[in-house]
Parts: structure tokens; C-alpha cells; sequence
């Protein structure tokens, strides 16, 4: 299988997939069964998908083993990392506010830095800034939110060379994800609102097939 080269490592040439907002074990255990590779509990109390220390705890002790678990967080202070921290066994954080990289980088675990997409956003730029980051998650710019908008933006806007992975997040589903990784290439997508039946409530059936997409056309670009 041909190899994805971004920055410094080369990566299997296969797409993961992160399902974001998770509040329900049932949708956790539907979503680590269906092949998602990451779940998402977001630890921003403005949210709809808005999980409290003791739900996230519940629901990243139903996790199966070899599933990623990443908290997302929106300008939070040190202390509210850190008490997450201390009680939900977090893989990963995911940044999505305006946190400097120093900020980032100092809980003792990998890091994703959220990036919305508008024209004049020089993503170089800002992997350069965020070159700590696991990766760079591409969401849509929305004036006055932090995600979770069901917006897409403009996939052209990415450049080929960015020196870091890229997360495609921003107005995915079932129906569009297929085209998305052909033309970005990223290493992995991220979806809230598109596998959802109400916010914050995972559509099992919608999380199947928005896999699925990821795996069939992985096949066929392979």
C-alpha cells in the first residue's frame, strides 16, 4: 500500500476517522464498533455537545481498547485542563480556541490545534506556529463559534505542502466525505453534526456509513 508523506513521517496511505461530540455511551461503543478510529468529548460548556468530568469519565471507561480519546477544549485556563486531566484518561486535546502553541504544549500529551478556514488564513503559517501539533484540524470559520457548525468551506484553500497532518473537519457526512478526501488528501476527518440525529445524539446508522465512505474510497485510491 503506497505511503502519505506529511512533514517528517510517512503515514499508510489510510484515512482515519474521528467522530467528535460524543455524550452517550451507547453512541461511543455504536461508533469504536463501526471502525472510528478517535471519539471526540468536548469540554466546552458553551457547546450542545458540552460533556461534564464525571459523563466524560463514564463514557472514556466504555471506550474499547486502541481507540483514541481526544478532549476538545475552547480557551480554557490551565486548571480546567488539568482537573479534566487528573480524572478522564485523555489521549490527545484538541485546541479550538486562540491558544498560543506554549499553551498547547504543556499538558504531557499530544495535541491537535484547531485552524477555522477563510481566505487570508496562511495555514503555512500557522503550522509553523503550531509545529508542536500533532496535527492541524481545518474547520469552517463561522464568525462567533468554535465549531460543530455543520459549515464546510472551501477544500482549495488547503495547501498541498503544509508540513504537518491535516484533520478535515467542517460539514462532513456520508454524502460528501468521499470527495473530500480525494481532493484533500488529509490524513484524517473529523464529523459531529453529520452523523447526528439531534445535537449532541449520534445517528448510529449515519456513523456506519459515514465510515464506510472513508474506507471505500481509501480502496479505491489505494
Amino acid at each position: 500500500m503506497p505511503l502519505r508523506f506529511s512533514g517528517m513521517a510517512p503515514f499508510i496511505d489510510m484515512t482515519r476517522s474521528k467522530i467528535c461530540g460524543i455524550t452517550r455511551v451507547e453512541d461511543a461503543r455504536s461508533a469504536a464498533a463501526s471502525g472510528a478510529d478517535a471519539l471526540g468529548l468536548v469540554f466546552y460548556g458553551k457547546s450542545p455537545r458540552h460533556v461534564t468530568v464525571p459523563q466524560a469519565l463514564e463514557l472514556a471507561k466504555a471506550i474499547p481498547p486502541f481507540v483514541t480519546v481526544v478532549g476538545l477544549f475552547v480557551n480554557p485556563t490551565e486548571d480546567e485542563v488539568r482537573n479534566v486531566l487528573r480524572q478522564v484518561p485523555l489521549d490527545v486535546l484538541q485546541f479550538h480556541g486562540e491558544e498560543p502553541p506554549e499553551f498547547c504544549a504543556q499538558f504531557a500529551r499530544p495535541y491537535l490545534k484547531a485552524v477555522r478556514v477563510r481566505p487570508g488564513v496562511d495555514l503555512v503559517q500557522c503550522a509553523a506556529r503550531y509545529q508542536s501539533a500533532q496535527g492541524l484540524l481545518l474547520d469552517a470559520f463561522i464568525e462567533g463559534t468554535h465549531g460543530g457548525t455543520g459549515a464546510s468551506f472551501d477544500w482549495s484553500l488547503i495547501p498541498h505542502d503544509l508540513p504537518l497532518p491535516v484533520i478535515l473537519s467542517g460539514g462532513l457526512d456520508a454524502g460528501n466525505v468521499a470527495a473530500a478526501i480525494k481532493q484533500v488528501r488529509p490524513y484524517a476527518v473529523d464529523v459531529s453534526s453529520g452523523v447526528e440525529a439531534a445535537k449532541g445524539i449520534k445517528d448510529a446508522a449515519k456513523v456506519a456509513a459515514f465510515i464506510n465512505e472513508v474506507k471505500q474510497i481509501d480502496i479505491q485510491l489505494s
